[in-house]
């Protein structure tokens, strides 16, 4: 019953949404002559296109959090803190150079590819390290990013292609048009695809010895948890750019309700998810009307603070 007033919630904001904006879109205009089929392409084209993208960026990368945290049995992991964010911007960075008339398809999947490899070395030096300190662990995460960061600065200047990569790169919804969004559709079949393989996932977050033990490959299962969450960052990437700390914030509030059952929980993250970027999407086109301030930029604000938050709360309890 709380699911459905949850989800009756998110329709709510949704619709909230699509009548915030510079052009005059209102329940009244949508109804007339003239004035009313500009209020009614406004509302095909832009208004509606950009609501759902915000809805499936937002479910997708708040899943995707949730299992990198699973999987790499931290709290503080997400793909903004794990470098796969910034994997993914680099291999949109090479496609610009090597390849710039690839489809958005092919750019999302060079993305991945990007993504995926980033996700991997990630893990892999997680496993150099001895004693896995949980505050270490995304600071690693960040550090690597930061290094693959560079890389892709570097290059961008070489190139001349800085201000097109801030343009990926930002997080901002404002571009999203009908037609340009619908590969965030993946996303949302990535996101149930999760949601089946949930034991799956909680199982293997318990160690291999343990997952062996259960007879499930561990390996193929870790396969499959990053590959999804490659592929729905380069999706979110490659459409509207980084939405920061998103996976971050979410299952950890979730968590803190309703414990650590991934099957239980996954709906809800989904939800708040969705629900978290449609506010800070409004926010963003209201408290500086008729500018907009990008959702990357209110999600970094948040997530920084709730990163905090949740450092010195884990350095509380271990005092």
């Amino acid at each position: 019953m709380k699911l459905i007033a949850a989800t009756c919630l998110l329709i709510v904001l949704a619709l909230i949404s699509l009548f915030i904006g510079v052009s005059d879109v209102s329940v009244q205009s949508l109804f007339g002559d003239e004035t009313a089929r500009r209020a009614q392409f406004v509302l095909v084209e832009t208004r509606i296109p950009r609501t759902l993208a915000l809805i499936l960026a937002g479910a997708g990368m708040a899943v995707s959090g949730t299992i990198m945290q699973i999987l790499a049995r931290n709290r503080f992991v997400e793909p903004s803190t794990a470098g796969t964010v910034d994997s993914a911007s680099l291999g949109i960075l090479t496609v610009m150079i090597l390849a710039p008339g690839l489809p958005v398809f092919g750019k999302m999947l060079v993305a991945t590819s990007f993504a995926l490899a980033g996700t991997a070395l990630f893990m892999l030096i997680l496993r150099q390290i001895p004693l896995r300190s949980p505050v270490i662990v995304p600071l690693v995460g960040i550090m690597l990013g930061g290094v693959i960061s560079a890389i892709t600065t570097f290059f961008a200047y070489r190139f001349d292609l800085l201000q097109s990569m801030g343009a990926w790169t930002t997080g901002d919804f404002s571009a999203v048009l009908r037609g340009r969004y619908e590969l965030l559709w993946l996303s949302f079949g990535l996101t149930i695809a999760a949601y089946i393989a949930a034991d799956r996932f909680t199982v293997a977050g318990m160690g291999e010895a343990f997952t062996t033990n259960l007879g499930l490959n561990y390996r193929r299962v870790m396969t499959l948890g990053l590959t999804i969450v490659s592929m729905v960052t380069a999706c979110v990437v490659t459409t509207v750019g980084i939405v920061p700390f998103l996976g971050l914030i979410v299952p950890n509030v979730v968590s803190m309700v309703m414990g650590d059952s991934m099957r239980r929980s996954l709906p809800w993250i989904a939800l708040l998810g969705a629900g978290l970027v449609l506010i800070c999407d409004m926010i963003g086109r209201t408290i500086n009307a008729p500018y907009e301030i990008p959702v990357g930029t209110i999600l970094g604000v948040l997530g920084s603070a709730f990163f905090l938050y949740l450092v010195l709360r884990k350095s509380a309890r271990g005092a």
